[in-house]
């Protein structure tokens, strides 16, 4: 990709603007998985010690340019406050608070209000973009991009404010970068791909560009059910995208000629409502009843995929196997996450739902290989596209 590093750039006595992904879950104010916020602390903490002042911008959900109380990154400046063990200032305006960072001292830190509150930033208007990259590049003299999470938009602080000022990229984006490279340009083989979450719509891009680089490629959660539709299986209740049932017919297949063991599951574990309380039942994939959804790959297909996962000298994983949030429906997702704790080479957690799904499931972040920031972003990065927050990091 060819992006400048943060040690190339030497920041010495900078003062420094920081995009960062700090899109936790927060609920009532509280936390719900500080990973984000811990990935970004590598780059903080060198640029502290390279006696910097620091000026962090981030997002938080997507509001659209309105400001919402409970999308504060308030709560976020509070727990980096913690983890750093130094205050963290705060500032509920994004504009307007250029002499507010100028007087940061080195080693100083100011969190802007999440940046989406302002509707320039989203805009698809390059010269509103481009006003409010302008403003923002008066907070400091050099754009550390970091935030991985949010390198596929063509955002004001991701984009248009990289380009005004010297740049490189901070260890996170650097980070990632490397292993996804490592996953689509030479892999060690073979190479496992396992894909979940609810929609096919989601993946489709990504398992079309890998079928002619993975050895297997392994499909549950959600979006299964559109496999089983294509194949004329019975899927009940279960979430299907019908508009997309033939593309689906056409990749299995290309995955076929071109040798690629496709992995459907065999076993289902089915319910009559979408609840935590719904008690689940076995069911062979083909015998799906008219009154009941699928919420999770069934324990032999889990132990099936599990087999494969363990074979494979690299794995790139995206998306929960079942409805990981209700216990009932978790199995699945926790076999196929203790497989990759046990390959033999590089196995990758794609971000969003599948870092959640692990942690919550009790596994740490050094039980893998490699867990990703960014799921949308790592999964356009594997489609092939071309991601703007890159593109700006050059």
């Amino acid at each position: 990709m060819g992006i400048k590093t943060l040690s190339e750039l030497n920041p010495r006595n900078s003062k420094v603007i920081l995009r960062c992904d700090l899109n936790v879950p927060i609920k009532d104010g509280v936390i719900g998985d500080p990973g984000r916020i811990i990935a970004s602390l590598s780059t903080i903490k060198k640029l502290l010690e390279a006696n910097c002042s620091i000026v962090i911008i981030a997002h938080l959900g997507r509001p659209k340019g309105e400001k919402k109380r409970d999308l504060s990154l308030a709560p976020v400046a509070e727990k980096l406050t913690e983890l750093l063990k130094r205050e963290v200032k705060f500032s509920a305006e994004i504009t307007g608070v250029v002499k507010q960072a100028q007087d940061l001292k080195p080693g100083e830190i100011l969190m802007l209000e999440n940046i989406r509150f302002e509707s320039h930033e989203t805009s698809k208007d390059e010269s509103e973009r481009i006003k409010l990259a302008t403003e923002l590049a008066t907070y400091g003299d050099l754009y550390i991009g970091d935030g991985f999470g949010a390198v596929h938009r063509k955002h004001a602080s991701v984009y248009e404010l990289a380009n005004l000022l010297p740049h490189a990229a901070g260890d996170l984006i650097s980070a990632e970068v490397k292993v996804l490279e490592e996953l689509t340009k030479n892999p060690s083989r073979p190479y496992g791909v396992v894909l979940g979450g609810a929609k096919v719509s989601d993946k489709i891009g990504v398992i079309s560009n890998l079928l002619d680089k993975a050895n297997v490629i392994a499909i549950g959660g959600g979006m299964v059910f559109t496999f089983l539709a294509a194949q004329g299986k019975e899927i009940g209740k279960s979430l299907v995208e019908k508009d997309l049932i033939e593309t689906v017919k056409q990749l299995l297949i290309r995955a076929e000629k071109l040798g690629v063991k496709f992995l459907l599951p065999t076993d289902i574990v089915v319910a009559k409502e979408f609840s935590s309380d719904s008690e689940g039942t076995i069911v062979a994939s083909d015998k799906i009843p008219s009154d009941q959804m699928g919420l999770d790959i069934g324990p032999e297909s889990a132990e099936s995929f599990a087999s494969e996962i363990k074979l494979c000298k690299t794995v790139f994983w995206n998306g929960p196997m079942g409805v990981f949030e209700f216990s009932n429906f978790a199995q699945g997702t926790k076999v196929i996450a203790q497989a990759l704790t046990q390959v033999e080479g590089i196995a990758v957690v794609g971000g969003g739902d599948s870092a959640a799904a692990v942690r919550k499931l009790g596994f740490e972040d050094k039980d893998f290989g490699y867990i990703s920031t960014g799921g949308g972003a790592a999964l356009e990065y594997l489609e092939g596209k071309e991601l703007p927050g890159l593109v700006a990091l050059k």
